[in-house]
């Protein structure tokens, strides 16, 4: 790749404008490195939550700090393919306390010392943890627990799960949008534990696989191919460099039939070596189609 159209890509990236802030949905997070719990917990849990119990697995009747603790150790690649599983959280009927090691059915406090294992609590989830700085709520549509606070996201019962409520009147719906693989990384949505945006287009991603993809001056949803914020600017440059960069004489004349993947219209354009325009909306998000349409 030339320095020319390095350079280009470069002051292309930083014209693009997406906005982050307000589409984010945050789920059912981890703790924070740095955080600051109180004295009490503080020596219990796992790197993951804060918490005065273990759980015991169902699925292998095995102990383990968390269920994140359990993904983890089952789904190492040490491990059988075949015996490879992530643990039904709401199948989990025993907990053992940390302070007196007293195994029990599933309940906030212990049945012998009497103490808290976890400020928040869950019966529905079988959730605990400490750390009630997060806000945790338990959304019984989604028929899991997320961070956040209530007051702050509404269900959109068409998409199938919680988004934050500045973009209540203004997402665009797809239908169970968060109940699917991510399509950068793969990693399954509905319940992941990182950040999620939810595109212009409708559909979500991770807004860290968001990032990669500008960093790479990928600006297209890799599931419908729509623009992924404001492309405005993008396009002003794009017209510049395609004026400052006329075509041979034998090219002049030459004329393609292109798919604009914003607007989903087809036309036809004048050929040019660097991008095609859509001659409806004006974006360069197309791709060139071999011949004319068929008609109806």
């Amino acid at each position: 790749m030339d320095d020319d159209l390095l350079n280009l890509l470069a002051q292309l990236n930083m014209m693009c404008e997406f906005k982050e802030e307000t589409p984010v949905l945050v789920l059912d997070d981890l703790n924070t490195d740095g955080i600051q719990m109180d004295l009490p917990s503080a020596n219990y849990g796992c790197k993951h939550y804060r918490r005065r119990c273990k759980i015991r697995a169902p699925c292998c009747d095995e102990i383990f700090d968390c269920r994140h603790c359990h993904n983890e150790a089952k789904n190492d690649l040490e491990i059988n393919p075949i015996d490879r599983h992530d643990i039904p959280r709401h199948e989990v009927k025993r907990v053992i306390c940390s302070i007196c090691d007293t195994e029990q059915n599933v309940q906030q406090n212990c049945i012998n010392c009497g103490v808290c294992m976890g400020n928040y609590f869950c019966d529905k989830c079988n959730f605990f943890d400490d750390d009630v700085s997060k806000k945790q709520y338990h959304c019984d549509d989604c028929g899991i627990c997320r961070t956040g606070g209530v007051e702050k996201f509404f269900h959109c019962s068409k998409c199938g799960c919680c988004y934050a409520l500045s973009i209540k009147d203004t997402h665009r719906c797809v239908e169970r949008a968060m109940h699917h693989n991510c399509a950068v990384c793969f990693e399954y949505l509905f319940d992941s534990t990182k950040n999620i945006t939810v595109l212009p287009c409708g559909h979500t991603i991770h807004l860290e696989c968001v990032h990669e993809m500008k960093h790479h001056y990928r600006y297209s949803c890799p599931v419908c191919s729509k623009s992924i914020g404001d492309m405005s600017n993008v396009w002003q440059k794009l017209d510049e460099e395609i004026a400052s960069t006329p075509m041979p004489e034998m090219y002049k004349n030459k004329m393609v039939w292109i798919l604009c993947n914003d607007c989903e219209e087809t036309c036809e354009v004048q050929f040019h070596i660097i991008a095609y325009k859509c001659s409806g909306c004006n974006s360069y998000n197309t791709r060139r189609i071999q011949g004319a349409p068929a008609s109806c």
